[in-house]
């Protein structure tokens, strides 16, 4: 069973930083899409971040210059680099990817709280 594991989230001042981490436990050089998600508490769950096949980095415009992906495979790791956070920002993040084949794969998701 395929296993996405977050991490790095927690209690930020609006204005602030903070990189999480998703350490999968396969190889993801080869998966299809690798995205993060955000859910806002009483909202729906909402695209943030996409790296495609080709290494191409697309972004939700409200994140767009401040929000970073990036993806070590020799690590199986990717990570996502927010930096002058707005207090809308704060929700649960998920780690994803979507395989070439078969249904996406999802972390446990983590917490992130914008303080102002």
């Amino acid at each position: 069973q395929v296993q996405l594991v977050e991490s790095g989230g927690g209690l930020v001042q609006a204005g602030g930083s903070l990189r999480l981490s998703c350490a999968a436990s396969i190889p993801i050089a080869g998966i299809r899409t690798k995205t993060w998600y955000r859910q806002a508490p009483g909202k729906q769950r909402e695209l943030v971040a996409t790296i495609t096949w080709g290494s191409k980095t697309n972004y939700a415009e409200v994140v767009e210059d401040r929000f970073t992906s990036s993806i070590d495979n020799t690590k199986n790791t990717k990570y996502l680099q927010m930096n002058n956070f707005k207090p809308a920002a704060s929700g649960i993040y998920y780690c994803n990817l979507i395989p070439w084949q078969g249904p996406d794969y999802w972390g446990q998701g983590i917490h992130v709280t914008v303080s102002l």
